[in-house]
């Protein structure tokens, strides 16, 4: 006789199971992402599904999105920019972070200002925020670069897990690292402040939301949803600090970062939902001024920052 009713729950579970849609996100580690991350267990409210998937940097995650692996993706606006400056056909659509870079020498370098990094090696990732941050603060003191020796500066190009360990071992004498690992080599020790690299045209970078021209086109109620979820998530982690913490620490990083090191990390890149068309475009100058992402044909801001979808879903949840 209990047949029926058992019957009747396994089809209404696979019929909800059915109802969701898939949203193939591309993410990255660092504390700021933890809201986008988080996004994933919040999906099914919104009747979503979001397969999360990390990537090493930025612009890794855009020859996914041309392979049509990938609908949406959390990144630095240098990688989004630099994507469709190579034709990838992606929309900004919020962004989640501010911040999150610092300018760290040795702790034995005796270096005290941006100018002493003459004659040094500093170390940055590709193809990111932290990228176009030390070459704007380099210009800024009149400072010139390569990769290569011949300039005032030798950058060295590096993954952002082995920018902290040649610091470390003194394979170069500064970085410009992305949070929380900034955060770390100033807590282990190793590491020094220099600066904060924020006074320069692009201020205070902000990390982008991205979606594909597929999914804002032609899935429209679901990239509307995907919006509802983010801004909810991202809600929840600005009014619960603890909570937030607790996500990042415990599920992102499995405990390999102290409370210390996230406290650092988001007080220098606090999470938010908010993108404009003005600093994009700032972005994208700035990163043809100085050859960063090495595009043809830079840009407009305007063709692709999409804030519409946000707007609709901070009024829904009544977030200012």
């Amino acid at each position: 006789m209990r047949v029926k009713p058992i019957l009747s729950l396994f089809l209404l579970t696979a019929l909800s199971l059915s109802a969701q849609d898939v949203v193939r996100l591309g993410n990255l580690k660092f504390a700021h992402y933890g809201a986008v991350s988080y996004m994933k267990e919040l999906a099914p409210k919104y009747r979503l599904k979001i397969d999360e998937r990390m990537f090493a940097k930025g612009i890794d995650i855009s020859p996914a999105i041309v392979a049509g692996e990938i609908d949406a993706s959390a990144s630095a606006l240098d990688a989004a920019a630099a994507g469709r400056a190579a034709g990838v056909p992606i929309y900004v659509v919020a962004g989640f972070a501010k911040g999150g870079a610092r300018i760290v020498v040795s702790e034995t370098s005796g270096i005290k200002s941006l100018k002493e990094l003459k004659g040094r090696k500093v170390g940055v990732a590709r193809g990111g925020a932290q990228e176009l941050l030390l070459m704007a603060e380099l210009a800024k003191v009149g400072l010139t670069w390569s990769d290569k020796p011949g300039k005032d500066v030798l950058v060295m190009y590096l993954p952002f897990a082995d920018l902290n360990q040649a610091l470390m071992a003194k394979h170069i004498d500064a970085m410009c690292q992305s949070e929380p690992y900034s955060s770390q080599a100033i807590n282990r020790k190793f590491g020094v402040e220099l600066m904060k690299p924020y006074d320069t045209p692009l201020g205070e970078p902000i990390r982008a939301l991205v979606i594909t021209e597929k999914l804002y086109k032609e899935r429209r109620d679901v990239a509307q949803r995907f919006l509802l979820c983010f801004v909810e998530a991202t809600k929840k982690f600005i009014d619960d600090p603890k909570f937030a913490e607790k996500y990042v620490r415990e599920v992102m990083f499995k405990n390999q970062i102290t409370s210390d090191d996230y406290q650092d990390a988001i007080g220098n890149s606090p999470f938010s939902y908010d993108m404009t068309t003005e600093h994009a475009q700032i972005t994208v100058d700035l990163m043809a001024k100085y050859g960063v992402g090495k595009m043809a044909n830079p840009p407009k801001a305007a063709d692709w920052v999409k804030l519409d979808l946000l707007t609709e879903a901070k009024k829904q949840l009544k977030v200012k």
